[in-house]
């Protein structure tokens, strides 16, 4: 008797179990929680999957940053015909081949674009910022660090178009001076963040400026602008007192009256990098650590004139410091660390220590900081004072803590009889 081969029941794609219990409206409101790759993976299980997972309301936000290394600007196109009125956010960050044709055609069918990050789209000029100005009044992050096509005329014409701004970013735009930024001041109060790093055409004029027409400035990043005069951190510290970020690193001419100005004015600091700022002194971080409670990052990197009675001010004042650099002071002591490691930051907040190269520091501040029982990270490149002994007893109070430092090659001792100093291992190839 012939045996017969299995029975197979074709299904259709609608008819199958999840399709025929689950509506539509809920398949879809599933997919909206997907992100681009997975999207793309349903889009190809059946022609109804293609449909609901491609629908428009499914990319109100698009990262293609891991998607895809580098898309061409067919690829934003299309995806400007498919989302239309829908998408609200997009990231093409790194996408160095986009164009300001394909920015266009987005520009065009995307009006309700409110976050749009173009870091890195080296390929863009001004032409893309006229268009988003014409067409996007919604849009209201706008990322173009390191596009150094951008120039005054994009910061202008958004300034017109694009009143609702509260986020710009413009590092590394080094063709953007303070005629720009006034002009954008003027026309967008509603900038609450403000990034100009290595804009090096910024003038004090032109902080003052952003300062007394945007009053809701909560994040200011000046790092580099080496025109900055300690006048324009006195306006933004007056006009500006949600002002909760601030990086002046490498604003070289600054004094302690910027500091004293942000003491007096901006209570509500919690980050403030000031690395390279050589002038600044103890007296100005005492007036800071007496207002400013609520300080949790400081980057003191390079501000070489602090001694200990910084670090005193700071245990003192600021209980709630996590993150702390304090390299290259090289005035800094053991007994500066040992009023750190007494403080209620110390016992409660203090994650990150940064010591590099502070000569002064020894093995007796690891032994102060064994108290520290929340801190996960200490930095002691090139503290020649500090040895593996004293690193090893640190590690045997607090086993997870990350030590990173350097040990040079020990020199050699001259030989016997010899009055010639013998060359160090490190150098014999010379």
């Amino acid at each position: 008797m012939a045996v017969e081969g299995p029975k197979f029941q074709l299904i259709r794609e609608d008819e199958a179990p999840i399709n025929r219990k689950l509506p539509k409206e809920l398949l879809l409101r599933i997919f909206s929680f997907l992100d681009v790759v997975s999207l793309c993976r349903c889009a190809q299980v059946s022609r109804l999957w293609n449909v609901l997972a491609l629908d428009g309301s499914n990319w109100q936000k698009i990262d293609l940053f891991n998607f895809q290394k580098d898309v061409e600007g067919p690829v934003i196109e299309n995806i400007s015909r498919r989302c239309g009125g829908f998408l609200r956010r997009l990231s093409l960050r790194g996408c160095q081949s986009i164009g300001d044709g394909s920015m266009k055609t987005l520009a065009q069918l995307c009006q309700n674009v409110e976050d749009l990050n173009l870091n890195a789209c080296k390929k863009i000029t001004d032409t893309t910022c006229t268009a988003l100005s014409r067409h996007c009044p919604k849009l209201q992050r706008l990322n173009l660090d390191s596009c150094p096509l951008i120039t005054d005329h994009s910061l202008k014409t958004l300034s017109e178009g694009c009143s609702n701004l509260t986020h710009i970013n413009v590092g590394w735009c080094s063709n953007i001076s303070e005629n720009g930024v006034e002009a954008l001041a003027r026309g967008c109060p509603k900038l609450k963040c403000f990034i100009s790093k290595g804009c090096k055409q910024i003038s004090s004029r032109a902080v003052i400026c952003l300062a007394r027409y945007c009053n809701n400035l909560e994040v200011v990043n000046l790092l580099g602008c080496c025109n900055i005069r300690d006048e324009a951190v006195q306006v933004l510290a007056e006009k500006c007192p949600k002002l909760h970020y601030l990086c002046l690193s490498s604003c070289t001419a600054l004094t302690d009256a910027s500091l004293i100005a942000l003491a007096q004015q901006c209570t509500m600091l919690s980050t403030l990098e000031v690395a390279g700022c050589s002038q600044f002194t103890d007296a100005g971080f005492q007036a800071l650590a007496r207002s400013c409670r609520y300080l949790e990052k400081m980057d003191l990197d390079e501000c070489v004139l602090i001694t200990d009675a910084t670090l005193i001010h700071l245990a003192m004042g600021c209980p709630r410091i996590e993150y702390l650099t304090l390299s290259h002071c090289e005035l800094i002591t053991d007994e500066g660390i040992r009023h750190l490691s007494m403080s209620p930051c110390a016992a409660e907040n203090l994650t990150v220590l940064e010591l590099d190269n502070c000569p002064l520091v020894t093995d007796a501040s690891l032994e102060h900081l064994t108290s520290c029982h929340n801190l996960q990270r200490v930095e002691l490149y090139d503290c020649q004072l500090i040895t593996r002994i004293g690193i090893k007893r640190l590690r045997s109070h607090l086993p997870n803590i990350k030590v990173h430092a350097y040990f040079a090659p020990v020199t050699p001792p001259p030989t016997g009889g010899s009055s010639r100093q013998r060359y160090c291992r490190c150098c014999v190839i010379l």
